[in-house]
């Protein structure tokens, strides 16, 4: 009886002692959560409305939210931010994806790797609003790097400020990205890489394996799941990409490089719409919410 009254206090006693950080946890995460979907239920004057807010932000049309180059589908400022989402995640993402492997590999047994791998991580560490500003400025005529670039080797017709024009402005921004976060795969990589048996290499030598051989047979298989978080993770920034976007265009020209967080933003900053803005919050939680879901059920199988 004594051993079961202490273990009931000492219960209470844990449980006390999570209330100060479940507190402000209820608080300032839990109930702006439900308010947010509770809003999406209602009409600016508070009356009930179903799902008519969803209707009316998946059907609104908005100039300023105009798809550029992609014929076919309706001008619609979620889908048309979404269309660029998927857009950043179908070029971003392989690119960062091989480039952070390659870049592991090429680096394992390169004296002074370490200091590589630092400098080419400090665009991951660096904020995102100063990323935008320095993809603003690599973009530039006269001034950015990629620009002189081009007038180094010869190809001065493709000299502008690639971020002015409504053709360019997304491209710009997602190949300005890739260095940001290709230090996340090239870490994750560096340390898969490094947790692969040595012996494995040893045999494929000895029985005379080539190296791209080796590469397919041994390393790409032993590294799927860093590839697996690496690709999840990264599918997640790419969705929820606001500050660089903002910083950089704004989501111009003409809305050209506009994203769903960037939408979310207008709608409540610049319209203030908090309905609209709460529906399409939703909308990117629930894209969000899938991907991380699929990640934690692999990785709790694994």
């Amino acid at each position: 009886m004594d051993r079961m009254k202490s273990k009931v206090a000492k219960k209470i006693s844990l449980s006390l002692f999570f209330i100060p950080a479940i507190i402000p946890m209820i608080i300032f995460v839990v109930f702006p959560i439900l308010q947010t979907i509770y809003m999406n239920f209602l009409s600016p004057n508070g009356e009930f409305v179903g799902l008519n807010n969803y209707l009316e932000v998946l059907n609104e049309k908005n100039p300023q939210f105009a798809i550029v180059n992609l014929e076919g589908f309706p001008r619609f400022p979620p889908w048309g931010a979404l269309i660029h989402n998927l857009v950043w995640i179908a070029i971003h993402l392989p690119i960062t994806t091989f480039f952070g492997l390659a870049l592991a590999i090429i680096l394992r047994d390169v004296k002074g790797a370490s200091i590589i791998k630092s400098v080419i991580f400090v665009g991951m560490v660096m904020p995102m609003i100063v990323g935008g500003i320095i993809i603003r400025f690599m973009f530039t005529e006269g001034v950015g790097i990629v620009n002189g670039f081009f007038d180094l080797i010869g190809l001065e017709g493709l000299t502008k400020t690639w971020i002015a024009y409504p053709d360019t402005a997304l491209f710009a921004l997602i190949f300005g990205s890739v260095w940001l976060w290709s230090g996340f795969s090239l870490i994750l990589y560096s340390a898969g890489l490094a947790a692969i048996p040595k012996d494995f290499y040893e045999a494929a030598k000895i029985d005379g394996a080539s190296p791209f051989r080796v590469f397919f047979r041994i390393t790409l298989p032993l590294l799927k799941p860093v590839t697996i978080v690496v690709v999840a993770m990264t599918i997640l920034w790419e969705l929820k990409i606001f500050d660089l976007v903002y910083m950089a265009t704004m989501g111009g020209p003409g809305g050209s490089s506009n994203v769903l967080a960037l939408t979310m933003y207008i709608y409540w900053a610049y319209g203030l719409d908090y309905v609209r803005a709460s529906v399409v919050a939703v909308l990117l939680t629930i894209l969000t919410l899938v991907i991380a879901v699929w990640l934690i059920r692999y990785l709790v199988k694994r």
